[in-house]
């Protein structure tokens, strides 16, 4: 089973990000979209989930899967190669660093805030970009 996990990284905002403040993502006319998903998932319990969590439970959630067959589901959806969180509209268009801790549990960071700088500049850990929207 892949992973998408990182440990001990920051994913700043990508360099193309078009906002200079962190927005929450809309939630869509036809119903929550991905970046409203991971939002929700990961805003509502920073350093709970990793990358793996957060992705599956929206694709779980997307696809209506039913919690009895999750477990079946997850190893399915990780025997394929699956984009990390470097890809997530997250960082790509909405202005949010993605914080993956020790362990590979997540938390968002505003950018322009004291903690995003602060993470940013931290040369303890690693340090990589949301993928840019467009070709340089």
């Amino acid at each position: 089973m892949g992973s998408t996990n990182y440990l001990g990284t920051f994913i700043r905002v990508a360099e193309d990000c078009p906002v200079m403040a962190a927005e929450e993502p809309p939630v869509g006319a036809k119903g929550p979209t991905v970046a409203a998903l991971q939002y929700e998932l990961i805003a509502g319990q920073p350093y709970g989930l990793t990358s793996d969590d957060v992705l599956f439970r929206v694709h779980a959630i997307r696809r209506g899967i039913p919690d009895e067959q999750q477990q079946e589901a997850r190893e399915a959806f990780f025997a394929r190669s699956q984009a990390c969180l470097r890809s997530s509209p997250l960082g790509k268009r909405y202005g949010w660093g993605i914080h993956h801790d020790a362990e590979g549990r997540i938390a968002l960071v505003p950018l322009g805030s004291e903690q995003y700088e602060a993470l940013a500049t931290d040369p303890s850990i690693t340090q990589t970009r949301a993928m840019r929207s467009r070709r340089a």
